[in-house]
């Protein structure tokens, strides 16, 4: 009798997936339709999916995440609406992403480079910036996010100054929330552009791939001095800007991979809070080096899980640095609202939540649908930036976007217990797949993302407390990343 008292016996079942966790034995992770999660023992679980009589604590829990639901279907059904439309409600806005690549010109030679090189030309002319500004504030979005790349951006300070000036004087109708961020190595920065960031308040991202050795060998200067240099620039943005107004981020390469603790403590060493491990992408250089550039997802992985669990083992003894991609994983786990970061959005953010103003005046639905062009695809090219924004958002690129880009659609996607947490990538798929959807069984951001996702749910099942300590602070306290890009 106390037995069935404290079970639950007649409930209903609400859309759920699920997955049996690779790394804890006899547990399967549930998720709502919302991207709430629960743990059940695979008794429990039985007892769920045969509607067999629940342990009450275990109902409890599963009916406050709208898995399961009592006697009111349509209240459930109205909470895990509101719940839903607060972890998509990026798409109320539109693109508030808007990267302007100001020229191609830069002094590395970097084999992992994404886009090709032209020294002294390829900078964007005055009419095309000015069309793109008008293009920006077209788009619907309150908030603005300007990101300035290139090439080396600096190489083009003259237009990116010009450009900040055209919008601040486009915003004082527009009254806009404007956002300024610089990817770039920082190398060229002098009195007169550190004094235009912080008069303009910008947030500086530049590339550090880890120590001098690996750096140099990564991003050769005809100097080979480039890790001098980039600790000098990431000096005087510091000093113009503050410690939190300059982050860095990774590139890895194979080299990268035999190194893991190596680059964090280099990131430690220069007072970073916080390090961006960042794959190669197959844009490029690395899709025309391919043999010797690449590497499989088993030997990301491995990297990986090693490189967290020094950051976690040096949160744990006192030393506080963030890997920000597990820390944009785990707010998508942990809470209902969305991270901001484009790259994994469904829909996806490419076109839905980033405009890119290429140099020549093309526009394209992301970075990568630019990179994709360079190799002669021009599948996500939306159009010119004399075209209207109405024109840009009707065009073919988007209409491509909108039918592979909704990840609870795609095959393979629609039924995984992480897909709240993920989003497809069209353009990888274009890439490496030649269409758009791709297939799931042999795609590297599939099978990255399914073997982070694994870990991560593994950690949090251990519940180590000062692991979770360290997660709740990334979580709930540290700062986000709305996009990183190489600099």
């Amino acid at each position: 009798m106390s037995e069935l008292a404290n079970s639950l016996e007649a409930y209903q079942l609400m859309p759920f997936r699920f997955r049996r966790l690779e790394r804890t034995p006899d547990t399967v992770l549930v998720t709502s339709e919302a991207g709430e999660h629960a743990f059940l023992e695979e008794s429990s679980f039985n007892q769920l999916v045969n509607l067999k009589p629940l342990n009450l604590g275990i109902a409890d829990d599963l009916d406050a995440r709208q898995i399961l639901c009592r006697d009111d279907r349509s209240l459930a059904v109205r909470l895990l609406a509101t719940k839903l439309r607060t972890r998509k409600s990026f798409l109320r806005h539109g693109p508030s992403l808007h990267i302007f690549v100001v020229t191609l010109s830069c002094d590395h030679s970097c084999a992992y480079c994404q886009v090709s090189r032209r020294i002294g030309s390829a900078e964007m002319p005055e009419g095309v910036a000015v069309a793109a500004v008008e293009r920006m504030f077209e788009s619907p979005s309150p908030d603005l996010t300007v990101e300035f790349q290139g090439g080396e951006p600096l190489l083009a300070f003259d237009r990116i100054s010009q450009i900040v000036r055209l919008i601040e004087a486009r915003n004082v109708d527009g009254r806009r929330r404007i956002r300024y961020t610089l990817t770039s190595t920082l190398h060229h920065l002098d009195e007169r552009a550190l004094q235009f960031l912080q008069h303009y308040n910008f947030h500086v991202s530049t590339s550090l791939d880890g120590p001098a050795n690996l750096h140099n060998g990564n991003r050769p200067l005809p100097t080979r001095d480039s890790h001098t240099r980039t600790l000098e620039g990431i000096a005087k943005a510091r000093a113009a800007l503050g410690i939190d107004g300059v982050a860095a981020l990774t590139t890895l390469t194979k080299a990268s991979l035999e190194q893991p603790e190596a680059i964090v403590d280099e990131y430690v060493r220069l007072g970073f809070r916080s390090v961006f491990l960042r794959p190669l992408s197959p844009f490029g250089f690395v899709a025309r080096a391919a043999r010797r550039m690449e590497y499989g997802t088993s030997a990301f992985l491995t990297f990986y899980e090693r490189a967290l669990g020094h950051i976690l083992d040096l949160n744990a003894r006192g030393v506080e640095i963030e890997e920000v991609y597990t820390a944009i994983l785990l707010k998508s786990i942990f809470t209902s609202y969305s991270t901001g970061y484009v790259d994994l959005r469904s829909p996806v953010g490419a076109g839905f939540g980033t405009l890119v103003y290429n140099y020549d005046g093309d526009v394209y639905a992301s970075d990568e649908g630019r990179m994709l062009a360079e190799m002669g695809d021009k599948s996500l090219r939306m159009g010119s930036v004399q075209d209207f924004y109405r024109d840009l958002i009707d065009s073919d690129a988007m209409h491509l976007l909108a039918a592979s880009g909704l990840a609870e659609s795609l095959p393979g996607c629609a039924d995984c217990a992480f897909v709240h947490y993920c989003g497809p990538d069209p353009a990888r798929s274009l890439s490496s797949a030649g269409e758009p959807a791709g297939h799931r069984a042999w795609s590297d951001h599939c099978g990255r993302h399914t073997g982070i996702f694994e870990l991560l749910f593994g950690i949090v099942r251990k519940a180590n407390p000062a692991t979770m300590r360290t997660f709740d602070r990334w979580v709930h306290g540290s700062p986000g990343v709305d996009r990183a890009e190489c600099a």
